[in-house]
This record gives C-alpha cells, sequence and structure tokens, in this order.
C-alpha cells in the first residue's frame, strides 16, 4: 500500500485547491482584485481578429545609402587627390572612371579596414562595400553581408514603431514577430476596425516643414494636396523634420471650431521653428507627411514657445490617427502587406462551441469506458483526470496563456493521455 506523509499530502491539496480557484476565475468577471484577474486568452481563431504578414521594402533606404556614400566619396576624392569623372549611382550600384595611375590608391583606401566609408565586420570576416574594376569604370555595391545588416537593423526599427502604433490603437493581447530578415508578422485577435490598422501600418509617417517656394525653379518641386486634386510649389529645403517632435494630440480648435493636431518640438526644434517662423513672416510654410501636403498655413508671427498647430479637414478620428503617427515616429521603409486574413467573430465563437463539445464528448466516452471496465478503480481514475483537466487550465491561466483551436486538440488529446497514465 501507498504511504504519503503529511506533509506530502498537505502540499499536494493545497495545488489542487489553489489551481482550481485559478480554473474557475474564467468563468467569473473579477476586476478589484489583480491576482485573481487573470483568464485565458482566447487566439485569433477563436476570438476573432485579424492577421498580416508585412515585408520591409529596403530597396529605398538602400538607394539612399548608396547615395550618402557618393557624396562621401566626392569629399574623400577631393582630400586624397584621387581624380575620377562621371561619378553616379545607377540601379543600387556606384557608377565612375578613375585615372589608371590612381587605381591603386583607390584600392589601397577602399580597402583599409579603418576607412570610413566601407565598414568592416569582424563577425563575418567581409566588407560593407565591395567593388569591381572593368579597364577604368569602377562599380561599387553593397555586399550580401552589408545587406543583411541594413535588412536587419530597419527591420528592428520596424518592428519597434510598428508595436509603438498597435499599442496606441488599444488593441489586447497582440502578436508582432519577425518572420525572416524582412518580414513582421501581427496577429489582432478581436480587433473591430482591421482597416485602422491598416492604414496606420501603411504610411511612413515622414514628416518634414518646408517653405512654399514663390516661383519654379532646380531647388523647388511640385507636391500634391492629399485630396490628390491641387498642388503647391514647394521648397526642397527641409527647415525642420518630424525627428523635433516631443508629443502630438488631436484638440479643438476654439476659434474656428476645427479640430487639429496640435504638437510639442523639442529644445533645437523650437529653435529652428522659431527662427524659420520669425524669418519668414508672412509666407506659408508646408506641412507634409510622406511627399503629400496636410496644410499649408500663412506664417503670421514668429512662434517660439516649440507648440504649434496642424490644421487639414480633420476628423476627430483621423486627428487621432495622425497625432499618433507622429508620436510614434517613422518607419524607415515602407511595409508592405502581401497576406491578410480576417477571422470573424462569429466563426471564432463556432470554433469554441465546436471544441467545446468534442472535448465534453471524449471526455464523457472516456469516463464511460474507465468506469464500465475498471468499476472502482476507474472511479479514482476518472477522479484523477478531472484534477488533471483542473491544473491544467489553472496553470494556463496563471501563464494568461493564449489558447487556440489546436491548443483545444491539444487538451482534448491530454485526457486520453493521462487515463492511459492512470491505468498504468
Amino acid at each position: 500500500m501507498l504511504y504519503f506523509s503529511k506533509l506530502k499530502l498537505v502540499i499536494i491539496y493545497f495545488v489542487i485547491i489553489f489551481l482550481s480557484i485559478f480554473s474557475i476565475i474564467n468563468f467569473v468577471d473579477i476586476k478589484n482584485i489583480p491576482l485573481l484577474s487573470k483568464k485565458v486568452n482566447l487566439g485569433l481563431d477563436l476570438q476573432g481578429g485579424s492577421y498580416l504578414l508585412l515585408e520591409v521594402d529596403s530597396k529605398p533606404v538602400v538607394e539612399e545609402k548608396l547615395q550618402n556614400k557618393l557624396v562621401d566619396l566626392r569629399k574623400i576624392f577631393k582630400d586624397k587627390k584621387i581624380k575620377y569623372k562621371n561619378l553616379k549611382l545607377n540601379n543600387l550600384t556606384i557608377n565612375f572612371e578613375i585615372l589608371e595611375n590612381d587605381k591603386e590608391k583607390f584600392e589601397s583606401f577602399f580597402l583599409n579596414k579603418e576607412n570610413s566609408i566601407n565598414i568592416y565586420y569582424n563577425k563575418y570576416r567581409a566588407y560593407e562595400l565591395d567593388y569591381s574594376i572593368t579597364d577604368n569604370l569602377i562599380n561599387i555595391n553593397y555586399t550580401k553581408y552589408g545587406l543583411i545588416e541594413i535588412k536587419n537593423t530597419i527591420l528592428d526599427h520596424s518592428l519597434e514603431i510598428v508595436r509603438r502604433r498597435i499599442d496606441e490603437v488599444g488593441t489586447k493581447e497582440p502578436t508582432i514577430i519577425k518572420r525572416g530578415n524582412d518580414r513582421i508578422l501581427i496577429e489582432l485577435p478581436g480587433l473591430d476596425d482591421p482597416n485602422r490598422i491598416k492604414n496606420l501600418l501603411g504610411k511612413t509617417a515622414n514628416l518634414t516643414f518646408r517653405l512654399v517656394a514663390e516661383e519654379s525653379n532646380f531647388g523647388s518641386e511640385l507636391l500634391f494636396f492629399e485630396d490628390g486634386a491641387t498642388q503647391l510649389n514647394i521648397s526642397k529645403r527641409v527647415v525642420m523634420s518630424g525627428d523635433n517632435l516631443v508629443n502630438a494630440r488631436p484638440a479643438f480648435d476654439n476659434r474656428t471650431n476645427e479640430t487639429i493636431v496640435s504638437f510639442t518640438l523639442d529644445r533645437v526644434g523650437a529653435k529652428k521653428f522659431g527662427r524659420v517662423t520669425k524669418n519668414n513672416i508672412g509666407k506659408k510654410l508646408a506641412i507634409i507627411l510622406d511627399n503629400k501636403v496636410i496644410s499649408a498655413p500663412v506664417i503670421q508671427d514668429a512662434i517660439l514657445g516649440g507648440n504649434g498647430q496642424i490644421s487639414g479637414n480633420f476628423t476627430f478620428q483621423s486627428a487621432a490617427d495622425f497625432a499618433l503617427l507622429l508620436r510614434s515616429g517613422a518607419l524607415p521603409a515602407p511595409l508592405n502587406i502581401i497576406e491578410e486574413r480576417t477571422v470573424g467573430p462569429d466563426l471564432g465563437e463556432d470554433s469554441i462551441k465546436a471544441g467545446l463539445i468534442s472535448l465534453l464528448i471524449g471526455f464523457f466516452l472516456v469516463i464511460s469506458y474507465m468506469l464500465f471496465k475498471y468499476k472502482f478503480l476507474g472511479i479514482i481514475a476518472d477522479l484523477s483526470l478531472i484534477i488533471n483537466l483542473t491544473l491544467l487550465i489553472g496553470i494556463l491561466t496563471i501563464l494568461e496563456a493564449t489558447l487556440t483551436l489546436p491548443g483545444i486538440a491539444g487538451i482534448i488529446l491530454t485526457v486520453g493521455m493521462a487515463v492511459d497514465a492512470n491505468v498504468l
């Protein structure tokens, strides 16, 4: 006969009672006690919601970085007195011609591990950039490892920005994880408005402040307003970017009764904004988001306090979303939605019912068979089975685990496995 000490029995009964309480609270609404407010979360396939797979488009970033490298090369060639011509960027490759006498000088500088333009990665034992020479024509592009570093950096930054935007919307228990080296997987259980999330994630949110040009020339460009109907001639010179923004929030303008977005700048941004508005009174200042003009108000007076407002025919919802985009920061690269699935709440409810019915049927059949086959010992095995299921649900509740349809199937399988263990 098995013998258990009183201490072991006390511990066993305590664990059973403790986890049973957490199992029961899944069916009771308790909000006042934090510890007892835990519940098993329902996954996307049970609760309903949206599934999005985003792909980071790193090409614009690679092109921008190569353009910066090109500018740096001009300075270095000038300092090192390397003669070149036709230095340009074409199809993500820097091309230029060089004199025969300067080839060795170029290679010596370019392959120097301490040079500032072609970083050497110790972990890869490789350079950031590669080059090839055909006659006197030199082609420079990113190596495989250089592209990996750029994509990893972009993906990490994008993941953080996406998380900020989704968290501010207030979605409960979102799943935001990396997939490969250029994709982000997002699961949003219980989401009522997936289009709002798609609109928020589809915008890079690159905010710039630029003066409206009085005449068309090389230093200006035509940009559309958000309505896509009207254009404005905008100076290419950025007087201030969204990097200087500290906070943004929706508000109402008491004078015009329209919805606006008020913003606060950091110390550096406040100085820039104050200087620009002071020196350009009477001129229009365009506020541009992702190369589209939001508004272009006339500067009436110098704004020196570091606070301002943006108007643009906003509804309160669109103003709140615009402020959210500004607060969360600009994405380093565009995100493209390559896969999208939406599970309706009705389908999720049907899945829960089907899972529970199959669990109850399996549970009933196992208990009936144990009673029929093993009589009294079957009763003991059935009690053990009920306790096992209760402990499992209690542990899932404490961990605030997410239950999915495969998870319900796993619990049903556990019922059969637990009975088998009891019989043995």
